[in-house]
């Protein structure tokens, strides 16, 4: 996890250069990209396995299987969006709305110190729901939340 994390910090940082002046909401805008393109990828390697695990927790994916197999193309949506810069108001509102659904069972989990597996990174890797993932979800808010504030 740590690996990927790095490589889509690594081309945010890079894909911020521009005529050699950084700019951070250029970074944030591929960080977001990378992250959706990356996590999505995971999640298709094993669409079945990633649903399966996905619906133990997300509340709107134990309502509707649908949802559970939609979202990795949402994702894999919101990160081409993110990296063509497609309407941003509407990329960040999306996302911003996307990620307050998906925290609020990665949290009940959490408090709940339910033994689950977190589907982050599909069903290629067996990874122990935790804190990492509220970080992970809660900074995808806060990234489209100042990206909306700031009008990017």
């Amino acid at each position: 996890m740590l690996l990927v994390l790095g490589y889509v910090t690594g081309m945010a940082i890079l894909g911020g250069l521009h005529a050699d002046e950084w700019s951070w909401q250029d970074s944030l805008r591929y960080f977001m990209a990378g992250f959706f393109l990356a996590f999505s990828f995971f999640k298709m390697l094993d669409l079945q396995g990633f649903a399966d695990s996905y619906r133990m927790y997300d509340i709107l994916a134990k309502k509707t299987a649908v949802w559970a197999y939609l979202y990795p193309f949402v994702e894999l949506g919101l990160g081409i969006a993110f990296l063509i810069n497609l309407s941003p108001v509407i990329t960040n509102l999306v996302t911003l709305v996307v990620m307050l659904v998906s925290i609020i069972g990665v949290i009940q989990s959490v408090l709940n110190k339910k033994a689950i597996k977190c589907a982050c990174l599909g069903a290629v890797f067996n990874l122990p729901m935790s804190t990492v993932t509220i970080l992970e979800d809660g900074w995808m808010i806060l990234m489209s939340a100042v990206m909306l504030w700031m009008g990017v």
